[in-house]
């Protein structure tokens, strides 16, 4: 049986959620990482620190990760400029 989701290699970006790395301070050397995006097929990418070996080895209960998935992150500000962007359905 396979996975209820799947992500889709072949989908392409459609619009910056929030603002960039630069407009809130979290880069100073140009449009690097971090960000988060809306994808064509309205799935979501988030680029981040990737904490995957440090993070991963101190989850809460019940939370994993597959061989296929990494954990990132990103600063805090930069979800909350984005709140307005995403769409609450």
């Amino acid at each position: 049986m396979g996975r209820p989701w799947e992500a889709d290699p072949d989908t392409g970006f459609k619009k910056r959620l929030g603002k960039s790395a630069q407009e809130l301070g979290a880069t100073s050397t140009g449009p690097e990482c971090p960000d988060i995006w809306e994808l064509e097929n309205g799935d979501i990418a988030v680029i981040g620190r990737d904490l995957t070996d440090s993070l991963g080895k101190r989850l809460p209960d019940g939370v994993s990760i597959s061989h296929d998935e990494r954990l990132v992150v990103i600063p805090r500000r930069m979800l909350i400029a984005a709140k307005a962007d995403i769409p609450h359905v």
